[in-house]
């Protein structure tokens, strides 16, 4: 469980598992060990003694902390917020008094400071740490809700609705049953696009709303539009940020396949790759349409928000390879629901 902060954003602990909060916690532990050191150490042969005594006990107790964390995560962010709290400090001072237990003989029987001084010492290096996490969690909610509302004005482009609406009513009369499914494809991805951006959604969903997208695209390019899907390999149940796939497809359709007599074909490859979710979306590059050179918003925006929702975790990376553009995100398999799934239609 977990509870909300002030501007109505779940505060849950941080995943230990990924590397943008290992890096903050070794990069924490690292700068009080040279803080303490330098506050004692008279002279630098002393402090550099001191040091390497210091980082010898410090460094495998950091890493049996961060794989115990790492463990127990999921665990620990199905409770409630305090409870998670109590049982992470617990850990965070059990696991360096049991790797300096297991290194006394190592070391010869030299302790470079107490048990109860190294208790103290994880006790308070925690706590910081969590009260770090909790703020800067509260810090993104503004920035996640910054990140949604440019998406939103980059999704809405007046020519998808106009056309789209005109689509649906040539289709009134001669074939109402389609009309009306491309209907429900436009209340499905406009009701994803008012949805909350700070929520993961499944997968599954995520796809399922991007072909709805493209059936609507379908409606008015006909044949011009071809799609292949790679996508016997995705794992469905995977979160990730909602309307991650559908603007990339909508970049595809609007720079790759509209400035194209003839079209072309957009190719779509969701995997998993050990712990790794890749999503390779590939189209056409349209020669000679001004007009049709893409800017960067939608990509920039989403690269913004992969970086609110898994740090360092993800990746985005778009290249021209030829005659063909391709852009490769990659992002953390995980089934666990950091924030409460956002609700799109099963299709």
């Amino acid at each position: 469980m977990k509870r909300k902060n002030h501007n109505n954003r779940q505060v849950e602990l941080p995943n230990f598992c990924h590397a943008g909060v290992n890096l903050r916690i070794a990069l924490t532990v690292e700068a009080a060990l040279v803080a303490g050191v330098v506050a004692r150490a008279s002279d630098v042969q002393t402090f550099w003694a001191d040091f390497i005594a210091l980082s010898a006990l410090a460094q495998p107790a950091l890493l049996l902390t961060l794989l115990t964390l790492c463990g127990a995560g999921r665990r620990l962010r199905s409770l409630s917020y305090p409870v998670g709290v109590g049982f992470t400090l617990l850990l965070g001072v059990a696991a360096p008094l049991l790797a300096a237990l297991w290194m006394a003989p190592l070391l010869g029987g030299v302790q470079p400071f107490s048990l109860p001084g190294l208790a103290v010492f994880s006790l308070l290096i925690g706590a910081g740490l969590l009260a770090y996490f909790n703020l800067r969690a509260r810090a993104l909610s503004p920035a996640i809700t910054e990140a949604r509302l440019q998406a939103l004005q980059a999704r809405i482009r007046p020519h998808f609705l106009f056309n789209s609406l005109n689509a649906v009513l040539s289709l009134v009369r001669n074939d109402p049953r389609r009309a009306e499914h491309a209907l429900e494809n436009m209340a499905d991805l406009f009701r994803a696009l008012m949805s909350n951006a700070s929520q993961l959604a499944p997968l599954e969903d995520e796809v399922a709303l991007t072909r709805a997208y493209l059936e609507l695209e379908q409606l008015r390019l006909g044949d011009r539009l071809q799609v292949v899907w790679h996508i016997a390999n995705m794992p469905g149940d995977a979160l990730i940020p909602p309307l991650l796939i559908q603007p990339l497809v909508e970049n595809a359709v609007y720079y790759g396949i509209e400035p194209q007599p003839d079209g072309g074909e957009i190719s779509l490859n969701i995997y998993r790759s050990g712990d790794k979710v890749h999503v390779v979306v590939r189209n056409p590059v349209a020669s000679g349409a001004s007009h049709h050179k893409g800017n960067h918003i939608a990509l920039d925006n989403i690269r913004e928000r992969l970086l609110l929702h898994f740090d360092l975790d993800a990746q985005l990376k778009s290249e021209q390879l030829g005659s063909v553009y391709q852009v490769n995100i990659v992002i953390p398999y995980t089934r666990e629901r950091a924030h409460s799934t956002a609700t799109h239609p099963h299709r």
